[in-house]
């Protein structure tokens, strides 16, 4: 198997709106090759002590480890959140067209 430094990061938002527009400025800096919105979650968290229950869309970003910096840069700037998730997962495996499709989508950074 190839090795691969593709990785899938996690984060939620709070409308389909707001999730869209992230991933699109993600998509034309060239940070991520794909975003995934999956509407309708619900997210239960303790914040400031005490128990919060909000709708979210949890957004699953395909890019490599390599613009990780950059795109933890682009989250400070973009993200609404005050505290957003971003929790970067490695890939150990996948398609090798689907990997290569990643890093070529991605290595041509704008930001």
């Amino acid at each position: 198997m190839p090795h691969t430094d593709a990785i899938v990061v996690l984060t939620t938002l709070a409308s389909p709106n707001e999730a869209h527009q992230f991933v699109r400025t993600l998509l034309e800096r060239r940070l991520i090759a794909c975003g995934t919105l999956l509407p309708g979650a619900k997210s239960l968290y303790r914040w400031q002590g005490q128990i919060a229950e909000e709708q979210e869309v949890v957004v699953l970003l395909k890019t490599r480890s390599a613009r990780l910096d950059t795109l933890r840069a682009a989250f400070t700037e973009l993200h609404p959140y005050k505290v957003p998730e971003l929790l970067a997962l490695p890939v150990e495996a996948g398609l090798e067209q689907y990997l290569g499709w990643i890093n070529a989508e991605t290595t041509l950074a704008l930001a």
